[in-house]
C-alpha cells in the first residue's frame, strides 16, 4: 500500500502539480509534472524561502518612498506653477486633483506592486499575457528619464564644487570676466550668473545643430554621477536603502535652514505674499487645471514602475492604504514649504535689486534736475515722487520704474531657477559659499533621492526577465550605468542643454501618460475592481469604499485621458522650441527644433508607446512564444521517464506512488489568476498536446465537475 502522501506544497520556491494523476485517483500511463516556477512569491500567498529583497524597516521604505517622489519638480517646478496659476488660488485646483488623480493612481501601483510581489514587467503579465507591454513600454521610457535626469545631477556637482570658496567675491558666478573682451561684453549684456551658467558650466553652442565635442568637464561630472548612481543601485534596495537616511532627510533639514534664515530677511514677507496672493479669477482659466493635473502626475513618479518595484518588496500585510496617504500628505506639504522657503528668498533678492535700480534712477534724475531729486535723496522719497513724474521724461529717460512687484514677476523655473536666479540671490547672503554648498547639497540629495527610485523601477523590470536572473545585479547593473553614460554623452555638448529639454519635452510625457492610463484599466477593468478591492482588503483590513471605486473606475481615467488629449493638442498647436544662447545679444532666443530632432522625438515616444500593442498582437496570434506567468514564473514540461527521472531530485519530482488523489491545492491557488490546470480527461495524448498547445491549454481548459 502506497505511503499517505504529504500535502502538495512550496519546495525551494517551486509548487509541484502532478498531471499523471486523474481527479478520480487513476493513473494515467504517462508521468507528467508541471512546475510553477515561483521562487519570488506569488499570487496568493508569501512562498516561505522566497528569494525576493525585503526592507529592513518601515522607516527604510518610507524615507525610501519619499526620496523618490519627493524630487526636484517640488523645489523649482511648483513654485513656478503658484507664480503663474493664481498664486495661493492654485492650491484649490492642486488639491483637487491630488486627491482626485494622485492619491487613487499612487495606490494602485503601491497595492497590486504588493499583492503580486513582482516589478512592472512581471505584473502585467500575470494580470494578462497580452498586456505584457506595459512593462517593457514603462522601462523604455523610464530609460529615457533616467538618461537625462542624472546630467541635472552632474551640473548640480558642478555648482557644488565651485561652491568650495573662502567668500562670496570668490564664488565663480559673482563677477564678469574683466578682460576687456569679448567675453566681458557678452557677460555685461546678460548678468554674472546668466554668463557664467551659459559660458562657463554649459559652453554653450548657438543650435542644437551645432553642439561641438563634448566638454571634458561635465564627462568627468557626468561620470562621477554614474559611478555614485552604481554604488547606491547595484545591490537593489539592500544598498540603496541604507543612502535614503540622507537622501530623504537632508533636504529638508537645509529646507528648514534657509527657512529660518530666510524669513529673517528684508523683502521675504513681500515674496511669500506676492506667490501665495489668491487670484481667483484664474480658476477660470482651463489650463491651471491641466497645470494641476500634471504636476500631481510627475511629482508622485508615477507610471515609472518604481512604485511597483517598492511596493513588491513589502510584506504581504503591509498598511498600503496608510502608506499612500501619508506620502501623499508629505508630497503636498514639502511642495508648499519649499515654495515658501524658494520665494522668502527670491524676496529678499527682489529687495535689493529694488534698491539698486532706484540708486541707479535717483542718480539720473539727479543729474537731470527733474522732480527736486538729488544724490541724497532716499528711497521713500523716489517712492512718493516717481508715480507723479510725466511719461514722457519716463520714456526719454529710460527709466523702468523700481517696484518689488516687477521683480517678482521675472519668474523662473527649472534649470533656470536652480541656476541662475537662486545663485544670484545667495551671493547677498552672507557667507555666501556656505549657503551656496548646503543648497546644491540639497538638490544633489533630492535628484539622487529621485534617481534611485527611477533606476530601481527600471532594474526591477529587467531582474524579472529570466535571462538575467542567471546574472549577477551589480554586473546588470554596471552594464546598464555604463549604457546610460554612454549615451549620455550627448549631454556634454555644447547643445546639451538642448537635448536635455528635448528629451524632457518628448521622452517622458506622452509615454508616461499611456502607461499610466493603461495600468488604471489593467486593474480596474480586467483585472477588476471588486477583486483588486478584495486584495487591499486581505491586506490590509481595509476595503476600499465609494470614493475609491469612483475615482478608480471613472474620475481617474478621465483626468489622465484630459492629460494625454491637452498634451497632444499643445504639442501639435504649438511647434516645439528650446532656448537657444545668442552670444551676441547676450540673451536667450526661441528657436524651433529642426526637422531631423523632432523625428528622434517622435521615434522616442513611438518606442515608449509601440510595445503596448505590438505585445498585445503577437501573443494575441501566438507569434511570440508565451511565457505562462502563474506565480509570476514559467510553466516546465518535464517528462518523468527512466532518463530524466535521476537527474531531477526529490523536491522536483513527485512520483506517481506518492501522489495526492487530486492536484486541489494547487487548483484553488491557482484559481485567483488568469490561468488554471484542468484535468486533462478525455485527451489522447497529454505529451502531445502539452508539448505542441500548452499556453492555449493552460489558458482555456478548466477542472472537470
Amino acid at each position: 500500500m502506497a505511503a499517505k502522501a504529504e500535502p502538495i506544497g512550496p519546495r525551494n520556491g517551486h509548487e509541484l502539480a502532478p498531471l499523471n494523476t486523474r481527479a478520480d485517483g487513476s493513473e494515467r500511463p504517462h508521468g507528467v509534472t508541471i512546475v510553477l516556477q515561483g521562487s519570488r512569491g506569488s499570487l496568493q500567498r508569501e512562498v516561505p524561502g522566497e528569494d525576493r529583497a525585503a526592507w529592513s524597516g518601515k522607516l527604510q521604505f518610507f524615507l525610501s518612498i519619499i526620496g523618490y517622489s519627493v524630487g526636484l519638480g517640488n523645489i523649482w517646478r511648483f513654485p513656478y506653477l503658484c507664480q503663474q496659476n493664481g498664486g495661493g488660488a492654485f492650491l484649490i485646483p492642486f488639491l483637487i486633483m491630488l486627491v482626485l488623480e494622485g492619491i487613487p493612481l499612487f495606490l494602485i501601483e503601491m497595492a497590486i506592486g504588493q499583492k503580486m510581489r513582482l516589478g512592472s514587467l512581471g505584473v502585467w503579465n500575470t494580470i494578462h499575457p497580452w498586456l505584457g507591454g506595459i512593462g517593457i513600454s514603462s522601462c523604455i521610457v523610464t530609460l529615457f528619464v533616467a538618461l537625462y535626469y542624472n546630467v541635472i545631477i552632474t551640473w548640480v556637482f558642478f555648482y557644488l564644487f565651485n561652491s568650495i570658496r573662502l567668500s562670496a567675491d570668490q564664488l565663480p558666478w559673482a563677477h564678469c570676466p574683466q578682460d576687456n573682451s569679448s567675453a566681458e561684453m557678452e557677460c555685461s549684456k546678460a548678468s554674472a550668473t546668466v554668463y557664467y551658467w551659459y559660458r562657463e558650466a554649459l559652453d554653450a553652442s548657438p543650435s542644437i545643430e551645432d553642439p561641438g565635442v563634448p566638454r571634458w568637464w561635465i564627462v568627468l561630472y557626468l561620470m562621477l554621477a554614474w559611478i555614485i548612481v552604481f554604488f547606491i543601485v547595484m545591490k537593489g534596495i539592500q544598498s540603496s536603502g541604507k543612502v535614503v537616511y540622507f537622501t530623504s532627510l537632508f533636504p529638508y533639514a537645509v529646507l528648514t535652514i534657509f527657512f529660518v534664515r530666510g524669513i529673517t530677511l528684508p523683502g521675504s514677507s513681500d515674496g511669500i505674499w506676492h506667490m501665495y496672493k489668491p487670484k481667483l479669477e484664474k480658476l477660470l482659466d482651463p489650463t491651471v487645471w491641466l497645470d494641476a493635473a500634471t504636476q500631481v502626475f510627475y511629482s508622485f513618479g508615477l507610471a515609472f514602475g518604481s512604485l511597483i518595484a517598492f511596493g513588491s518588496y513589502n510584506p504581504p500585510n503591509n498598511n498600503c492604504v496608510r502608506d499612500v496617504l501619508l506620502v501623499s500628505v508629505c508630497n503636498a506639504l514639502t511642495a508648499i514649504y519649499a515654495s515658501v522657503v524658494i520665494f522668502s528668498i527670491l524676496g529678499f533678492k527682489a529687495y535689493t535689486m529694488v534698491e539698486k535700480c532706484m540708486t541707479k534712477e535717483i542718480k539720473v534724475l539727479a543729474m537731470h534736475q527733474i522732480g527736486g531729486f538729488t544724490l541724497n535723496s532716499t528711497f521713500d522719497y523716489y517712492k512718493e515722487e516717481y508715480p507723479n513724474l510725466n511719461s514722457t521724461v519716463i520714456s526719454s529717460l529710460n527709466l523702468t520704474g523700481c517696484t518689488m512687484s516687477r521683480q517678482l514677476e521675472e519668474a523662473a523655473e527649472g534649470t533656470g531657477l536652480a541656476f541662475i536666479v537662486f545663485t544670484q540671490a545667495i551671493l547677498k547672503l552672507t557667507p555666501a559659499p556656505f549657503w551656496s554648498i548646503i543648497f546644491f547639497l540639497m538638490l544633489l540629495s533630492l535628484g539622487l533621492g529621485s534617481q534611485i527610485g527611477i533606476m530601481e523601477g527600471m532594474l526591477c523590470t529587467i531582474f524579472d526577465i529570466d535571462f538575467f536572473k542567471r546574472m549577477s545585479k551589480p554586473v546588470i547593473t554596471g552594464a546598464v550605468c555604463t549604457f546610460c553614460f554612454l549615451v549620455g554623452l550627448i549631454f556634454t555638448t555644447g547643445a546639451g542643454e538642448y537635448w536635455l529639454k528635448m528629451f524632457d519635452s518628448f521622452a517622458g510625457t506622452i509615454g508616461l501618460v499611456v502607461v499610466a492610463l493603461l495600468e488604471m484599466i489593467a486593474v480596474v477593468y480586467i483585472y477588476g475592481h471588486e477583486r483588486f478591492s478584495n486584495d487591499i482588503y486581505e491586506m490590509t483590513g481595509y476595503r476600499p469604499g465609494w470614493y475609491w471605486q469612483i475615482t478608480w473606475r471613472y474620475v481617474g481615467p478621465f483626468i489622465v485621458t484630459c492629460i494625454l488629449l491637452s498634451s497632444l493638442v499643445f504639442m501639435l498647436i504649438n511647434p516645439p522650441t528650446y532656448g537657444a544662447w545668442n552670444a551676441a545679444e547676450g540673451r536667450v532666443e526661441k528657436t524651433p527644433y529642426p526637422s531631423w530632432v523632432l523625428g528622434i522625438a517622435a521615434g522616442m515616444i513611438l518606442a515608449g508607446v509601440l510595445p503596448i500593442p505590438l505585445v498585445l498582437v503577437l501573443r494575441r496570434f501566438q507569434c511570440l512564444a508565451l511565457d505562462v506567468d502563474i506565480h509570476q514564473g514559467s510553466i516546465r514540461r518535464i517528462e518523468t521517464t527512466v532518463s530524466t527521472k535521476e537527474m531531477m531530485s526529490d523536491q522536483d519530482v513527485l512520483s506517481p506512488e506518492n501522489a495526492p488523489p487530486a492536484p486541489a491545492q494547487l487548483v484553488a491557488e491557482a484559481a485567483g489568476t488568469k490561468f488554471t490546470i484542468g484535468d486533462f480527461d478525455g485527451v489522447d495524448s497529454c505529451d502531445e498536446r502539452l508539448s505542441k498547445r500548452l499556453p492555449t491549454s493552460i489558458a482555456r481548459s478548466r477542472p472537470k465537475k
